[in-house]
Order: C-alpha cells, then sequence, then structure tokens
C-alpha cells in the first residue's frame, strides 16, 4: 500500500515516511512544499511530491492519482495566525479530502486536535479558538464523505522520545503525547481495517500503541 503523507515535512510527518519505510507492506509518498524539503525522504527510499497546500485541487489530486491512502498531518503551527489557521488547518484539509475523492482514492487518515467539538471551541482561550474551529469543520467535512476515513485525535504533542505506549479513548482528559508515539499510532490505524469510521484520542499510557489501537 502506497500512502501519500501531507504535512511529510512536519515533526509528526517525518517520524510516519520514517516509520513506514522500515515496513514490508507499505510504502510513502511524502508531499513536501519545497524542493529542499526532499532529501530527507529520498534518502529513506520514499517518494516526494512538492505541492503548495494553498494551491489547487488539482495539484493535491495529482500527488494523490497513485496512492492508495492519504494521511493529512499538516498544520499551521502555533507562530502563525488565524488567516494560515484558515488556509492550512481547514481549507488546506478539506482541499485534500476533495482532491483524494477525486483521485479516486478511499481510506483517509486525518491528525486532528484532541477536542474538536462544539463545546472545545467555546471553551478554548480566544488564540486558540479558531484553530479548534478549523479542526472541527474540517473533521465534519470529512465525515460527511463516503471515505474510509479514521480521525486520530493526539493530546498535548511533546518532541520527547517515544515510549511505544499510549491511551486511546474517545472520552479521557487531556494528556500529553510524544509525536513519535502518534505517528506509530497513525501507522497501526493504516495497517488496520477495523480503524475505518473510528475517530479516537490518543495520549501517553501503558498499553502498546498497536494493543491500544487495535482494540479501541
Amino acid at each position: 500500500m502506497k500512502v501519500l503523507v501531507v504535512g511529510a515535512n512536519g515533526q509528526i510527518g517525518k517520524h510516519l515516511v520514517s516509520f513506514i519505510q522500515e515496513t514490508d507492506d507499505l510504502q510513502a509518498k511524502a508531499m513536501i512544499r519545497k524542493e529542499e524539503q526532499a532529501s530527507y525522504f529520498t534518502e529513506l527510499g520514499a517518494e516526494t511530491a512538492v505541492v503548495n497546500l494553498e494551491g489547487e485541487i488539482d495539484d493535491i489530486a495529482e500527488a494523490a492519482k497513485d496512492v492508495d491512502a492519504v494521511v493529512f498531518t499538516a498544520g499551521s503551527g502555533p507562530k502563525t495566525g488565524k488567516d494560515k489557521t484558515i488556509m492550512v488547518d481547514l481549507d488546506g484539509a478539506v482541499k485534500t479530502i476533495e482532491a483524494t475523492k477525486k483521485a479516486g482514492v478511499k481510506r483517509f487518515v486525518m491528525v486532528s486536535s484532541f477536542d474538536t467539538t462544539r463545546q472545545a471551541i467555546q471553551e478554548a482561550p480566544e488564540s486558540f479558538a479558531p484553530y479548534v474551529a478549523a479542526k472541527h469543520y474540517a473533521d465534519e467535512w470529512l465525515k460527511a464523505t463516503d471515505l474510509d476515513y479514521t480521525i486520530v485525535h493526539p493530546g498535548g504533542l511533546t518532541n520527547d522520545e517515544g515510549t511505544g505506549k499510549v491511551t486511546v479513548s474517545m472520552s479521557g482528559e487531556m494528556g500529553k503525547v510524544p509525536r513519535e508515539d502518534v505517528a506509530r499510532a497513525i501507522l497501526v490505524t493504516l495497517e488496520n481495517d477495523s480503524t475505518i469510521g473510528k475517530e479516537f484520542q490518543v495520549i501517553g499510557g501503558e498499553t502498546p500503541v498497536e494493543e491500544a489501537v487495535k482494540s479501541f
């Protein structure tokens, strides 16, 4: 199975491409914004596609035309303004969903925010609310499609070394989780069709990632 990783140059994306390339059954195609970002991925043996997420749906669809699954792990980042939040986390996500459909790909994994409910938008700090709102509507757009989707809701992301153990639920309290372990959870999601049509939160825990995701 070939997987297009959108936002591959992000920290979760890099871990995910690396993990995919270590498997026997999966192959990564890294969607990046700049040609100079390609060397990291080509050294892993992964294909690359240089596409600006703020560009056209057709450009993303072209990158997705030869893959079996798409993972959206792009994000505007904490230092950008509301404009980039809208253009990347909402518009970029929706365009990727539409491009996936246009390319005839069925499997889609969305990396979202920990809590994207309407209540979470209302309770979020003013500076964070636009991000939660963007993720909320991107998630809702995906769930309204006929794609074989899974939505992964990571907790507070850290750059700590992954432990290989997490807690997976859909009603847990907010906690932290290494980006490396989120990438492992995405990998397990891709490898298991039992995750199709589901969404789950993932934070640090005591259960091996594969067991936690497969048993949810």
